[in-house]
């Protein structure tokens, strides 16, 4: 069957914020930025959590994929954006649309799942300890991180095929920055109404599910360590604890604002710079609050910066 599909050949033009030139070069300056910051991070966690044997703990496992996860989820969206932000051509190939979708689609899928594993991680760590090294087994641990990595790549091999089925009868003028399904959505000649549908059963599991348990989680957690009688050791649990609810927060806030709440009760102005802060400043603070508030992550650069200096 010939598909009505004039876009599979011309491509996309990502309209992006193109209604408000004069931002453009600050969006530039801005998306540069915090990718460059992206970069760095979470490249320095990945680093040391591999070359301090003192961080060869499931938490610091679990956090090197997040950071791996946030590295690719920016990369994967932010080079096309600072291209069309340059200059007044701001298309995308139909593969290139394609390929990003599929990419961040599963990506940001994944981190969903993700968190709630590292979540269950700071449970058994914090009420169960003297079991913690026999559960949290290296063999149980690459198996979570592995159930997280294929929970988001089946969405996205599902949701995104479907979405891209739809005949779009020449539309390609997508008015986002980047290629996600809601703006896909919108570009359909044809009734959307089963896909927005599945849309929402999608955001439901990954967006509601995971960090009800992680809440749930926390409330365990919480009274734990209230009964801890060292006050170092409870300040310790709570810093760490804090440190990825303060995550989960951010994360989760921000993607449950933007898909789980009707189209019509924000503007698309709006949606595109929700997207601009969970796509480029989100995978950012991970890093920076795991860090500053992270006594162990803080301990290990120090040591490993010298040893580079003497």
């Amino acid at each position: 069957m010939e598909r009505a599909n004039e876009s599979s050949l011309t491509g996309f033009i990502l309209l992006g914020f193109s209604d408000h030139p004069r931002l453009e070069s600050a969006l530039f300056a801005f998306v540069l930025f915090f990718y460059i910051l992206t970069l760095v991070g979470n490249f320095a966690i990945i680093i040391i959590s591999y070359l301090d044997p003192l961080l060869h703990t499931p938490m610091y496992f679990f956090l090197s994929n997040l950071s791996l996860l946030d590295l690719c989820f920016t990369t994967s969206l932010a080079p096309q954006t600072l291209v069309n932000l340059r200059g007044p051509e701001k298309t995308i190939t139909y593969g290139g649309c394609v390929v990003q979708l599929y990419i961040s689609l599963a990506l940001g899928s994944t981190e969903c799942i993700l968190l709630a594993v590292m979540a269950l991680d700071r449970y058994i760590a914090v009420c169960k300890p003297l079991h913690y090294v026999a559960i949290m087994n290296p063999r149980l641990c690459q198996q979570l991180a592995s159930l997280s990595w294929l929970s988001g790549l089946s969405n996205s091999l599902i949701h995104a095929t479907f979405t891209l089925q739809l005949p779009l009868c020449g539309n390609h003028r997508l008015n986002h920055f980047i290629c996600e399904v809601p703006a896909l959505l919108k570009l359909a000649c044809v009734d959307t109404t089963v896909n927005e549908l599945v849309l929402f059963v999608v955001s439901v599991l990954f967006l509601l599910i995971p960090p009800t348990l992680i809440l749930i989680s926390y409330g365990f957690i919480s009274q734990a360590v209230l009964k801890i009688k060292s006050v170092e050791a409870r300040h310790k649990a709570f810093s760490t604890c804090s440190s990825h609810l303060t995550v989960v927060i951010i994360f989760y806030g921000t993607i449950i604002y933007m898909y789980l709440q009707p189209s019509n009760s924000y503007t698309q102005d709006q949606g595109k710079f929700i997207s601009l802060f969970y796509t480029m400043v989100t995978p950012t603070l991970n890093p920076i609050i795991y860090t500053l508030r992270n006594k162990d992550m803080k301990v290990a650069l120090k040591t490993l910066l010298s040893k580079k200096l003497y």
